[in-house]
């Protein structure tokens, strides 16, 4: 599998990664939920958390995916990418799901947004022993 194959599968595979933002020059780091198209990223949050501000002071991500802990070896990406904050309805609705419902009283609540990530470059790491591979867009 070449890089790009092996990033699609990783995608496919792993919904589970963090996501840093930006606040005051310092990093900050927390689990999200991710949904994929080809290698945009969508996530779920609220208009009223912390990550928002951030964003919208300074839209640059980084993010990890995919590791299993299932040993050494296993591959992973680190996604550096932009964020935008979209209510596209139709976002709202490939990324809405019933966990949210303690959260959110639906895909239409006002608060529910969805940070889409469009990434600057991929890096495949960990891929038994092999050098990272990057992918630029």
């Amino acid at each position: 599998m070449n890089a790009k194959e092996t990033a699609q599968s990783i995608l496919d595979n792993s919904r589970v990664g963090t996501m840093s933002t930006v606040e005051a020059n310092k990093p900050f780091s927390r689990y999200m939920t991710f949904v994929h198209e080809e290698f945009t990223l969508y996530t779920a949050t609220s208009k009223k958390t912390e990550k928002v501000d951030e964003l919208e002071k300074n839209p640059n991500t980084h993010i990890l995916l995919g590791y299993n802990d299932e040993g050494f070896g296993d591959a992973f990406l680190e996604i550096a990418g932009t964020v935008t904050i979209s209510d596209e309805k139709r976002l709202k609705e490939k990324v809405w799901n019933d966990h949210m419902k303690p959260w959110f009283e639906g895909p239409e609540d006002p608060d529910f947004v969805i940070l889409k990530v469009v990434p600057d470059s991929i890096r495949v790491m960990n891929k038994k022993g092999e050098e990272p591979q990057t992918i630029t867009f």
